[in-house]
C-alpha cells in the first residue's frame, strides 16, 4: 500500500521551500489538510501571473502542470474561481517569484 503525504504538510513544506529561495508563499486557501486538491498561483510581480495543478502522469505520479498561461490577474482569479466551485477542499498557494521559478519540479 501506498503511503500518501498528508496535503497539509505538503503545503507546508512547499512555502518553506519557497521562502528558502527568497520567493515569499502564502496560504491563500486552506482545503482539506489530509487530501485537498492544490493550485499554486506564480506572480511575477509584474502584473502576470500562472497557475499550476496538481495532476497525475501516466505513470500515477503526481506531478504539477499548468492550469494557466502567463496571463493578468482577472484571468487567474477567474480560473481560480472556476476551480473553486469545483472542488471546496481545494488548497491554493500564492508565490511571489520574479523569475516565473515556480520551484515545483523537486515535488
Amino acid at each position: 500500500m501506498e503511503a500518501r503525504l498528508k496535503t497539509e504538510i505538503w503545503v507546508g513544506a512547499y512555502v518553506r521551500r519557497c521562502h528558502t529561495s527568497g520567493a515569499p508563499a502564502f496560504v491563500t486557501r486552506k482545503g482539506d489538510p489530509d487530501a485537498g486538491a492544490v493550485l499554486v498561483v506564480i506572480d511575477r510581480l509584474d502584473g502576470t501571473s500562472r497557475v499550476f495543478e496538481r495532476v497525475r502522469d501516466g505513470k500515477g505520479a503526481l506531478v504539477f502542470a499548468p492550469l494557466t498561461e502567463w496571463t493578468d490577474a482577472a484571468a487567474v482569479q477567474a480560473a481560480l474561481d472556476r476551480q473553486t466551485k469545483f472542488d471546496s477542499d481545494l488548497w491554493i498557494v500564492a508565490v511571489e517569484s520574479r523569475s516565473g521559478e515556480a520551484f515545483l519540479d523537486e515535488y
